[in-house]
C-alpha cells in the first residue's frame, strides 16, 4: 500500500476547514489574507515533517501521526479564528485598544466598590416605623416614631444589601500640564423594581456624577459645607446623622489650595402655617453659596466652613410667594491621639439650614399666617473616639446631638425639638479588604409637646470591598 498518498489525504481537507473558517479568502487579496496563506503553508510544512519522520523510523503509528496532525491544525485554526489580527510570531493581543475608546491619551481608567451585607433588628417605643421607609435600612432621626403613650410593637427584622456601590474614575494630564478627573459613583439605594417576596430588585440610585479641570469642578457630589474627612467609622450608613451636615448635590466648585467655595442647588424646606407638614421649592433665584477653609498638620485636621442662603417658597394655589436669607457656620475635624487613637467632631449652627442637617430632621422656615418666610435656628454636632486595638480590630464609641428652636405658634407642636443618638460597634478585618462589624444603638426624638420616642438597634454587617 501507498503510505505517502494515504497520509497526505489530511492536508486537503485541513486546508479547506482553515479556509472555511476564516471568512472572506474569496475576495481579493489584503494583507491579512496572504498573512493566513503563509500561515497554512507553515501548517502543511509541518504535516511533511511529521511523514518523513514517520518514514524515518520513529516510534509513531499511522493512527498517531494522524491525531497528532488533527489535535496541532485544529488548535492553529482555533487560534487564528478567535484572534485573526495576532499573526505574528510573540503576539498574543487580548485588547488592541485602550478601554476608554475616546479619552485623551495619557488616560488613566479606575473602577472600584465594595459588596455590603447589613442586617438589622430595630425596637421603637412609640410605634413601628413604616415599612419601606428608609429610616428601616439606616438611621434617619426623623422616622423615629413619638406618640403620647406608650405603644406595644415587637422589634422588626431587616436584611439587605443596598448600600452596595461601585464607582468609574478617569484621570488625564494633558501634554499641557492641565489635569483633568471624572468620577460617577452608584449604589442600589434607588426605586424598588421588585419585592422581597421574591425578587429584591433596586434601581441604580447616582451618588456622584462630576467632572474637575485643574482648580474646578462641576457636576454633583458632597456639599462645601460638608466635612467627609470627619465622618467617624460607622457600621450604619452615616450613624452621627442627627449632629453632622450631609448633602451631595450639584454645584459649581473652585478649589485653590486650602480655601474653597461653590455654587450649590438651591431647594427650600417649608412647614406651612399651623400644621407639622412640610412643602419644599426650588424657587430661589440665587444658588446657595458655601466656603470653607482646610487647615492640615501631623496630628490631623481643622474645618471652617460657611453657608450662605435665599430660602424661597412660591406656591400660588396657596398664596405663597416669599424669600429671605439664612445661613450657617460649621466646625469640624479629626486630631490624632497617637498611633491608634483619633477624636473626631463637627458642631453647626445656624438660621435656616435644617435641610442640611441629619436629612432634614426639621424646615429651614415657618410660614406665618400672613404666607411670610420666618428662618428656624437650630444647633447639631457629634463627636466620636476611634480605636485600634490591634492591626485587624477596632472599635468607635460616637454621639451625636441636634436641637431646634422652633415657633409654636407658627407650627404644630409635634414638631421635632431635638433628637440624640449614643453608638458603639466592633468591626473585625477578617481578611484584607473583608469587614464584619457590629454596632449597638441607642436614639431619642422628642417633640415640641414634651413627648419623645426611643430607638434602640442592634446592626450587623459584611462589607468587602475592591
Amino acid at each position: 500500500m501507498n503510505t505517502r498518498a494515504t497520509n497526505r489525504w489530511p492536508l486537503g481537507a485541513l486546508a479547506l476547514a482553515i479556509a472555511m473558517a476564516l471568512p472572506g479568502t474569496a475576495s481579493a487579496q489584503t494583507d491579512k489574507e496572504r498573512e493566513l496563506e503563509a500561515r497554512i503553508a507553515q501548517l502543511e510544512h509541518m504535516v511533511q515533517q511529521l511523514l518523513q519522520n514517520q518514514q524515518a523510523g520513529q516510534a509513531a503509528t499511522e493512527q498517531q501521526i494522524s491525531q497528532q496532525v488533527s489535535e496541532q491544525v485544529a488548535a492553529k485554526v482555533a487560534e487564528v479564528v478567535a484572534n485573526p489580527d495576532a499573526m505574528h510570531a510573540g503576539q498574543n493581543a487580548i485588547q488592541r485598544n485602550r478601554i476608554t475608546m475616546k479619552a485623551n491619551p495619557n488616560t488613566d481608567f479606575s473602577y472600584g466598590g465594595f459588596i455590603k451585607f447589613d442586617t438589622l433588628l430595630t425596637d421603637t417605643s412609640d410605634g413601628a416605623i413604616a415599612e419601606n421607609s428608609a429610616g428601616r435600612l439606616f438611621f434617619v432621626p426623623g422616622t423615629i416614631p413619638v406618640g403620647t403613650s406608650e405603644v406595644n410593637t415587637k422589634p422588626s427584622l431587616d436584611v439587605h444589601s443596598q448600600f452596595s456601590r461601585f464607582w468609574l474614575g478617569t484621570d488625564t494630564t494633558l501634554d499641557s500640564g492641565d489635569k483633568i478627573r471624572s468620577y460617577f459613583e452608584a449604589d442600589l439605594f434607588g426605586t424598588a423594581l421588585g419585592n422581597e417576596n421574591n425578587t429584591n430588585t433596586f434601581g441604580l440610585s447616582v451618588r456622584h456624577a462630576y467632572v474637575a479641570w485643574n482648580k474646578w469642578l462641576a457636576g454633583q457630589t458632597w456639599s462645601n459645607f460638608q466635612d467627609t474627612a470627619a465622618l467617624p467609622d460607622t457600621v450604619d450608613f452615616l450613624g452621627v446623622s442627627a449632629g453632622t451636615v450631609f448633602v451631595r448635590q450639584s454645584q459649581l466648585r473652585y478649589t485653590n489650595g486650602a480655601f474653597s467655595v461653590s455654587l450649590e442647588n438651591p431647594r427650600t424646606v417649608a412647614t406651612p402655617f399651623g400644621t407639622a407638614g412640610r412643602i419644599t421649592s426650588n424657587t430661589s433665584q440665587l444658588p446657595d453659596m458655601t466656603a470653607r477653609y482646610v487647615y492640615k498638620a501631623d496630628w490631623g485636621h481643622l474645618s471652617f466652613a460657611g453657608l450662605l442662603r435665599q430660602l424661597a417658597v412660591e406656591e400660588p394655589a396657596a398664596g405663597l410667594d416669599d424669600r429671605t436669607f439664612g445661613g450657617g457656620v460649621s466646625f469640624s475635624g479629626r486630631y490624632n491621639i497617637g498611633a491608634n487613637d483619633d477624636i473626631r467632631f463637627m458642631a453647626n449652627y445656624g438660621e435656616g439650614i435644617s435641610r442640611y442637617v441629619g436629612f432634614s430632621i426639621n424646615s429651614d422656615v415657618n410660614v406665618d399666617a400672613g404666607g411670610k418666610l420666618d428662618t428656624i435656628g437650630m444647633f447639631s454636632g457629634y463627636a466620636a473616639w476611634h480605636h485600634m486595638f490591634n492591626k485587624t480590630l477596632r472599635g468607635n464609641l460616637y454621639g451625636a446631638y441636634a436641637r431646634f428652636d422652633n415657633d409654636t405658634s407658627l407650627s404644630s407642636a409635634s414638631v421635632t425639638e431635638s433628637v440624640s443618638s449614643v453608638h458603639a460597634n466592633l468591626i473585625w478585618t477578617v481578611l484584607p479588604m473583608l469587614d464584619v462589624g457590629a454596632e449597638a444603638m441607642w436614639a431619642t426624638r422628642e417633640i415640641e409637646t414634651g413627648n419623645n420616642g426611643d430607638l434602640t438597634r442592634l446592626q450587623f454587617h459584611v462589607k468587602y470591598s475592591f
